[in-house]
């Protein structure tokens, strides 16, 4: 990320001593929760009030380099309060809005009004996963979307236009969305555009949180500006239930013309059925008429003047979904964005990974004697002639003797066998450099375990259990944010060598 700390620095993170390890296997969980949409379940931790302290560590001092924004969104209806990226100790990226003073004067009302949208978790969602209520700082918290947003991708794109399937995903998802927090009391979204239709890892669209939270503060004396706000606001200065299906039309419009389109000159165009003078013209061969035509009447419903008029949610997914027509590709691949496994998929896959991240040194130890020395296939040896000598011999025992006591558990032992083995000169092992260092960490000696796994990587650059080794060390030392980035490593590295 931009102007993220460096992985060596400890300006954002203290180091927190953990006890040392254990050869037990401690039990391992996973906190799945139903979200209340179509089946699915979304795995998020509780909700958490931060403290201030806290937040301001994540985000290096609310750092100007941290701040998520794009070019032009000034003029695109974006509140002034600040969004920076940020990182928790336990590596975990978040997103952090930062409120201005006095936008929330009640704190208690602030503070129940964050957890009622924190009570929300669903795939369809950038979820609010905890916020920070201290003297007159206001903060929400929420997963990090590192895919960038729907402005950056609809309207500022480099290399190519939004696909067509793509943009039909985006509205249906986000309909979805729309009609899962209406089912939890939540119809009411503040600032509904471009900028709040995030992509997470896999390239999927989620809508921002952020617009649920509702201020009490009169909205005429918010200083939030709408693009094209609902014509309610326009009478009253406030927004109602179906406000967000007016907003979701403008959306459907930004969709079809790939632009900023005022609803009015829209309506007028789509009263006189000249489709083709809004359409993108960057789409032309990808659609059929059709589809394109549905969704315009669509949009021109969603745009109707009485508020009563409007479609509710659950009809506009049950029209998007029937236009849905490459549901089977994924959607970084429609997206067109390089595949970036998550961490969570990759260790399930992985059982190395997976006792890696749980500190599980029992089957840890089981898979490294397991895969015996297939971390040295590949790797060249160049040997002279003292191959031969009584000395080599020695080295090779040495080796040898290392490994029996590695599998009887004698890591004490181990560790003189095996430095007498590397001392020798005989060949760069890296399985060898992997099992000193477990040893190592069973003699709770993680900083020597951390040099042995580092070593390991350095012989051999694309081997993931040097990597997964580097996260248990640093887990002992309490690193954790450097930890959780050795383990996504680790997994990214794996899926990828499994691929091929």
């Amino acid at each position: 990320m931009a102007g993220r700390c460096s992985e060596f620095s400890f300006c954002c993170f203290a180091p927190r001593r953990r006890p040392p390890a254990s050869f037990e296997s401690p039990p391992s969980s996973a906190d799945l929760r139903q979200n209340g949409g179509e089946g699915e379940r979304e795995s998020c931790p509780s909700f958490t009030e931060f403290r201030f302290e806290q937040l301001e560590a994540a985000t290096c001092g609310f750092s100007r380099e941290n701040i998520l924004s794009d070019p032009d969104r000034a003029g695109l209806g974006v509140p002034s309060d600040v969004v920076y990226r940020g990182e928790l100790e336990d590596g975990r990226s978040i997103a952090v809005k930062r409120y201005e003073r006095g936008a929330w004067p009640d704190p208690q009302y602030f503070l129940e009004e964050a957890k009622s949208v924190g009570s929300l978790r669903s795939e369809r969602l950038a979820n609010l996963i905890g916020c920070c209520c201290e003297g007159d700082e206001r903060l929400l918290v929420a997963d990090f979307m590192p895919n960038e947003t729907l402005a950056k991708h609809l309207f500022l794109w480099k290399t190519s236009p939004m696909k067509w399937a793509m943009r039909l995903r985006v509205a249906y998802y986000l309909a979805q969305a729309l009609e899962y927090c209406s089912s939890k009391g939540k119809p009411l979204y503040h600032d509904l555009h471009a900028y709040r239709v995030l992509f997470d890892q896999d390239g999927n669209p989620r809508l921002s949180c952020f617009g649920l939270a509702k201020n009490n503060v009169d909205w005429r004396k918010n200083r939030t500006k709408l693009a094209f706000p609902p014509p309610e606001y326009f009478k009253t200065g406030t927004m109602g239930a179906t406000s967000a299906i007016y907003s979701f039309g403008t959306m459907l419009l930004d969709l079809l013309s790939g632009k900023n389109t005022p609803p009015a000159h829209a309506l007028d165009q789509i009263r006189s059925k000249n489709f083709s003078m809004l359409m993108d013209s960057a789409l032309e061969g990808q659609f059929l008429s059709s589809d394109a035509i549905e969704l315009f009447r669509l949009a021109s419903r969603c745009l109707q003047d009485e508020a009563g008029e409007r479609p509710n949610a659950k009809s506009l997914v049950t029209i998007l979904r029937s236009l849905q027509k490459e549901a089977e590709v994924p959607s970084h691949v429609l997206l067109g964005i390089k595949e970036d496994v998550s961490t969570a998929e990759a260790l399930l896959r992985t059982p190395l990974g997976q006792a890696c991240s749980r500190m599980d040194l029992t089957t840890i130890h089981e898979i490294l004697e397991t895969n015996g020395y297939k971390g040295d296939e590949g790797i060249g040896t160049e040997l002279s002639f003292q191959m031969w000598t009584h000395k080599m011999r020695e080295t090779l025992n040495s080796k040898t003797r290392g490994d029996a006591c590695f599998k009887a558990k004698e890591f004490a032992v181990a560790i003189d066998c095996y430095t007498q083995f590397i001392g020798g000169g005989l060949m760069a092992s890296p399985t060898v450099y992997a099992r000193r260092c477990f040893s190592y960490m069973m003699n709770d000696m993680p900083k020597e375990a951390l040099g042995d796994a580092v070593q390991a990587l350095v012989i051999f650059p694309d081997w993931p259990t040097a990597l997964y080794l580097q996260a248990v060390c640093l887990l002992s030392l309490g690193l954790e944010a450097q930890a959780n980035r050795c383990l996504r490593d680790g997994a990214s590295l794996e899926a990828k060598t499994n691929r091929h």
